[in-house]
């Protein structure tokens, strides 16, 4: 249960998610053709093809993923990770917004979630998971920041819906000390607070190393494996320029279908305890699901 309410100044941040550079990413290949092919196949096939959440399968090559809480800069970050690591994505073939409402087709690609049969897996083969993930993590840390900030990957608002507030996009912030100025709800130090919040904020206060590039959501219902090999990693919508540990703490911030998975990410992600235990404390006061 949050426990405080955002004070005047953190719904002053929040206001700039509405800013003009809230959504700097751009439609991709969006051709009238393929907006228009798009569309007419959707109202076709949506009848009687499969449908995994918000992802429709087309072909056995295609699928699309549509809704109005899509965003164009999930498209944008799968591009950018193509262009920057040798990172396995969807291969976009296309993204446009259509009267609220944004598109991504995208290719398949052939696998399951890691998490099905992972406790049948050996330890062997878990460690050969543990590997490429481990790379695959470095490569996207190894890309230098455009700058301070904590942003998308195109420098627009950024999409978390674990985070507190009335939308789901927030940002983008200049610094690293501005979002964790957010999390806390722009609160001062004060002799009044809780323990734990002035523990929270001097945490926060920092100083934090640049921000890094992270996938957000690390769960293993986003990597997708055949064998041994991981041949995927799907679900970019919460990618983007963020605190180092916080591709930790998500990846522990896991679904009840995946509680699991808090015992594995040790083996990929390094431990993080003390940025754990002050997102704990966020979660506690500021932010539960």
């Amino acid at each position: 249960m949050r426990i405080f309410h955002h004070s005047k100044e953190n719904s002053a941040l929040q206001d700039s998610a509405s800013s003009p550079h809230a959504g700097l990413s751009k439609p991709i290949k969006a051709t009238r053709f393929r907006r228009f092919s798009t569309l007419a196949t959707i109202a076709i096939l949506k009848h009687f093809r499969p449908q995994r959440g918000r992802v429709l399968l087309l072909t056995k090559r295609l699928c699309v993923k549509y809704g109005p809480l899509i965003n164009l800069s999930e498209a944008s970050a799968m591009e950018f990770v193509a262009r920057n690591t040798s990172i396995p994505t969807p291969r976009v073939r296309c993204s446009f917004v259509r009267n609220g409402c944004t598109y991504i087709v995208m290719d398949r690609i052939r696998g399951e979630h890691i998490g099905h049969n992972w406790v049948s897996r050996s330890p062997e083969s878990k460690a050969k998971i543990y590997a490429q993930l481990k790379r695959m993590v470095k490569q996207m840390r190894a890309i230098s920041p455009p700058g301070p900030g904590v942003s998308d990957v195109d420098g627009g608002a950024i999409y978390d819906c674990r985070l507190p507030g009335p939308s789901l996009k927030f940002g983008p912030f200049d610094t690293i000390h501005d979002f964790h100025k957010y999390l806390h709800g722009g609160l001062e130090p004060h002799p009044d607070h809780f323990p734990e919040i002035s523990q929270l904020i001097e945490m926060h206060n920092g100083p934090w190393p640049p921000p890094v590039f992270t996938h957000g959501d690390l769960s293993s219902l986003n990597i997708l494996a055949r064998g041994d090999d991981v041949v995927g990693i799907i679900d970019w919508e919460t990618a983007g320029w963020f605190p180092h540990y916080w591709e930790y703490t998500t990846a522990w911030q896991v679904n009840p279908q995946n509680y699991f998975w808090r015992e594995e990410i040790d083996n990929f992600l390094d431990a993080m305890p003390r940025e754990l235990a002050m997102e704990q404390i966020r979660l506690k006061y500021f932010g539960d699901f």
